[in-house]
């Protein structure tokens, strides 16, 4: 029983990175990764973070995470910055260029993901999954 429903999950999980990372890419070129830094960066407190904590936050491992960094301060879109009180922090903080296009973005990420959770919706075997995801998070 988990099985199948750990399959199920997983075969919704990549229908929707796929489809998310596909519009990303090509209506704004970028990563599905690189979108989801500047959203966690932009909804942080002075759209700052720690690497370690930016890490943990969209799931990725400190070499990952260093070099999605490195691409989004290439494009501008994100700047490096030393802790005052622990020099050895370091921090990643999302700049004007960066804000601009996570919000020209979000709306592209939110009808992608609400258009293919619609059509896994008509899949008979994965529309259980989807109605229960989509309940817990109405009543969240």
């Amino acid at each position: 029983m988990d099985a199948q429903v750990w399959d199920r999950v997983i075969t919704l999980h990549g229908r929707v990175e796929h489809a998310l990372s596909k519009a990303m890419q090509r209506r704004h070129g970028l990563g599905l990764s690189e979108f989801r830094a500047l959203c966690r960066l932009a909804r942080a407190e002075d759209g700052e973070l720690r690497m370690q904590e930016l890490a943990d936050l969209i799931g990725l491992n400190q070499s990952s995470v260093s070099r999605l960094v490195a691409r989004l301060e290439a494009a501008g879109f994100t700047r490096r910055d030393l802790c005052a009180a622990d020099r050895r922090g370091v921090y990643t903080v999302i700049t004007e260029e960066g804000r601009a296009i996570q919000e020209e973005a979000n709306p592209t990420y939110r009808a992608v993901l609400t258009e293919t959770l619609d059509a896994a919706a008509g899949d008979e075997s994965l529309a259980p999954l989807v109605a229960t995801l989509r309940s817990q998070y109405a009543l969240a």
